[in-house]
């Protein structure tokens, strides 16, 4: 069930994709090739398309218990907020990284979704520990 985002927690939040970080990656790419540099804009510009696929096709839903990674209808991996130590969001001006830690594992996500509506989601369902 996807929902526009409320402050009811018990409803199920899906993120919107957010494209920024593999467009500025493809970008980017392209005046590497240029000026002479193919291997490291081609590295670049498949990371880029890499992650545009990601974007396109993964999705991040906040329920009342837990973080879903859904693509289209398959549940790729279900994260329980009580497992959950901490969460990080980094670079607050360009968000470009979300770092989270549960009990048994690390995980580090590039920022494919709104970074708005992500971060008032973990604020609200899973609040941070300093």
């Amino acid at each position: 069930m996807t929902t526009s985002f409320t402050s009811n927690t018990a409803s199920t939040v899906e993120l919107k994709p957010s494209y920024n970080i593999p467009i500025v990656l493809i970008v980017t790419s392209i005046p590497l090739v240029i000026i002479g540099q193919p291997l490291a804009g081609g590295i670049i510009g498949l990371f880029g398309l890499f992650l545009m696929y990601q974007a396109v096709t993964l999705r991040l839903q906040f329920t009342a218990t837990d973080l879903d990674l859904v693509r289209g209808d398959n549940l790729l991996r279900r994260f329980p907020y009580s497992e959950w130590q901490n969460w990080r969001i980094f670079w607050n001006v360009i968000p470009i990284l979300f770092y989270f830690k549960e009990i048994k594992s690390i995980h580090f996500l590039p920022i494919l979704f709104d970074p708005k509506t992500l971060k008032t989601c973990l604020e609200e369902r899973c609040p941070k520990i300093d």
